[in-house]
């Protein structure tokens, strides 16, 4: 009796030790992509003066990339009267689909070497807890890294091309301390958590607010 005890404590601990190793191994396969991660550049892109529906630029990996917003019914989007709760439809090419991004409404940086943002409603909701598909289309997160699709919004169309295509449901004006009444704001592409100071995948389309 006592012989047995030994051996089924040996065969637990065992068990326990190689989901440990799982665990971690898994852990190394998520976050060592982050780290050791090397900019690709910045995109290329001239920020339109103009309020546009679509707009294009040659990135420093050879890239173009393309950027579009059309109404539901297939019409270039008017982006110079933004309505909270209208529906845009957003699409882009040439991205590179080994990147993640996010795509949302997002103050214009001063420079080329900062990051959109804030952003009205922040990254999408969830992106961080794992559960980012279920959340409100103020923003989008893209991805088809395998550790995290199961989190994020949806894939890439296609890879190959870069292509994607993510309705936004245009949010209120302000959010965190942003006002995009008074802020210069655009529809927005950034490179998402894993490459978050890489430029290469930023692409914006400047908007403005309706004036009540």
């Amino acid at each position: 009796m006592t012989s047995r005890r030994p051996r089924a404590t040996r065969i637990l601990l065992i068990a326990v030790l190689v989901i440990a190793a799982l665990v971690l191994v898994g852990a190394i396969a998520v976050l060592l992509p982050i780290l050791t991660h090397q900019s690709a550049g910045g995109s290329g892109q001239t920020v339109p003066e103009q309020f546009v529906s679509e707009t294009s630029a040659q990135g420093s990996d050879g890239r173009t990339r393309e950027l579009s917003v059309e109404t539901p019914e297939g019409e270039p989007a008017e982006l110079d009267a933004l309505q909270p709760g209208d529906t845009l439809v957003v699409r882009g090419s040439g991205f590179d689909a080994g990147i993640g991004i996010y795509v949302a409404v997002c103050a214009i940086p001063s420079g080329p070497d900062e990051k959109p943002g804030p952003c009205l409603g922040g990254i999408p909701e969830g992106a961080e807890e794992g559960h980012a598909q279920q959340a409100a289309l103020a923003s989008v997160w893209i991805t088809d890294d395998w550790a995290w699709q199961a989190f994020a919004t949806q894939r890439y169309d296609d890879a190959r091309s870069g292509s994607f295509t993510a309705t936004l449901t245009v949010p209120a004006p302000t959010s965190d301390g942003l006002d995009c009444r008074e802020t210069r704001c655009a529809i927005a592409t950034r490179a998402d958590h894993t490459a978050a100071r890489d430029r290469v995948q930023d692409m914006l389309l400047p908007v403005a607010f309706a004036r009540e």
